[in-house]
């Protein structure tokens, strides 16, 4: 468990229950939940809410839209995480009895080779390997090495005694099953964390960790805040069907990348400036930092170029919102992914401090209004350049272009 330092002034945190973080984390691992498959993992986090307490709705598909309720209903908040992961499906039934696979979300087919799965079929659930199609070294000597790396270059071979299509046909597989990669996770003594999938299951532990420490405590927040658990973030679209018109702030929960070139660290939690769908709103991103300081969470500054999320989904949806990311630092994205203990207690900490705290702008209530409690980034004295101002050449210059003699 962690409490924070109480510093002058400013209440400590709620104590984070670590242990049930952990917990957390490994059961929604232990569900399969590629995009498209996510009924039980929504059923699952619907029934952590009721444990804990907090009331909740869920869309036509899965979503979930859960309510802490505030001193005053708006303007309300959210704080998201998303439930869905990658994964595959089948789209050939090959003459050699293996099966030719596309990926669900964007991700390298070098990251399935070697994995063992789950076929998801009609009637049952089948297991099975992700290789490339040349496997054995000796079988195919030096080829194995230069073969390409691409999804259609990897199949998955079903434990079956399958060696033709009709043979996978009879074992009721068909185009358009789904795959589930296992996640293989292994949490060691030192605080390492390695597994698939913690993006995202890592942030929605986190995020039920943070919920459940507010209710714990007793303390309400200032607001209405929604913490939201989407079904399809890793194909795009993501939160935009769980918000409504009253929410004005929302903070995405998500994997950070630590790599070079990055600033992100898989012991800190990271709040990300811009990524490539353009920069976070200045005033919620900078409230977090603030935030972060005030409370002794470490914490990094990052700007992603190859990355996006829920948040960009609610914008683009025509959502006028204030969005911001924060994140747990890990290694290896979208493949076996590494991060810390410390990276993720302090994300949970930092997002039990933003439900707390107050919003960004009163004025963020009403959707529209006048100038008066507008926020302001840049003030007057702030926004003058310092220029070097330029000799008027009439003043050393001869009219022959020459020096003149007093400035030679």
């Amino acid at each position: 468990m962690s409490k924070q330092p109480e510093t002058a002034g400013t209440p400590a945190l709620p104590t984070i229950d670590y242990a049930f973080l952990e917990e957390t984390m490994l059961q929604l691992l232990a569900i399969p939940s590629p995009v498209g498959l996510t009924d039980a993992v929504v059923r699952y986090t619907a029934s952590r809410l009721d444990a804990i307490g907090i009331p909740y709705e869920i869309t036509r598909r899965g979503a979930i839209r859960a309510t802490l309720k505030g001193r005053e209903a708006r303007p309300a908040r959210a704080i998201v995480a998303h439930l869905d992961t990658l994964g595959a499906m089948v789209r050939e039934i090959k003459d050699n009895g293996r099966i030719g696979i596309v990926p669900i979300g964007s991700w390298s087919s070098r990251f399935a080779e070697g994995g063992r799965l789950t076929v998801f079929t009609d009637t049952q659930q089948l297991r099975g390997t992700c290789l490339p199609l040349k496997t054995s070294g000796h079988a195919y000597g030096d080829a194995i090495d230069t073969q390409p790396s691409s999804w259609d270059h990897v199949e998955v071979r079903v434990d079956l005694p399958a060696h033709s299509a009709q043979d996978l046909s009879d074992a009721g597989i068909h185009v358009g099953d789904w795959i589930a990669f296992d996640p293989q996770p292994e949490v060691q003594a030192d605080g390492y964390i390695n597994s698939r999938y913690l993006d995202d299951k890592a942030a929605v532990a986190v995020l039920l960790a943070a919920c459940k420490a507010i209710v714990d405590s007793g303390r309400k927040p200032p607001v209405d805040a929604h913490p939201l658990f989407t079904i399809t973030e890793e194909v795009g679209s993501g939160s935009s069907a769980a918000l409504h018109g009253d929410i004005a702030e929302m903070v995405s929960l998500d994997i950070a990348i630590a790599a070079p070139g990055q600033n992100t660290d898989e012991r800190a939690a990271t709040i990300c400036m811009q990524d490539m769908a353009g920069p976070f709103d200045y005033h919620l991103t900078h409230k977090l930092i603030e935030l972060a300081r005030t409370h002794g969470i470490a914490h990094r500054r990052d700007v992603f170029r190859f990355y996006r999320s829920d948040s960009a989904a609610a914008v683009e949806a025509g959502n006028d919102i204030r969005t911001a990311l924060i994140g747990f630092g890990a290694d290896a994205s979208h493949a076996q992914e590494r991060t810390h203990r410390d990276s993720l207690q302090a994300l949970a900490d930092l997002s039990v401090a933003y439900l707390l705290s107050e919003p960004v702008a009163r004025r963020d209530r009403r959707s529209m209004g006048s100038l008066e409690g507008f926020t302001e980034q840049l003030k007057p004295a702030e926004m003058q350049a310092a220029p070097t101002t330029l000799p008027d050449p009439q003043e050393f210059l001869e009219a022959d272009g020459t020096v003149s003699p007093e400035n030679s």
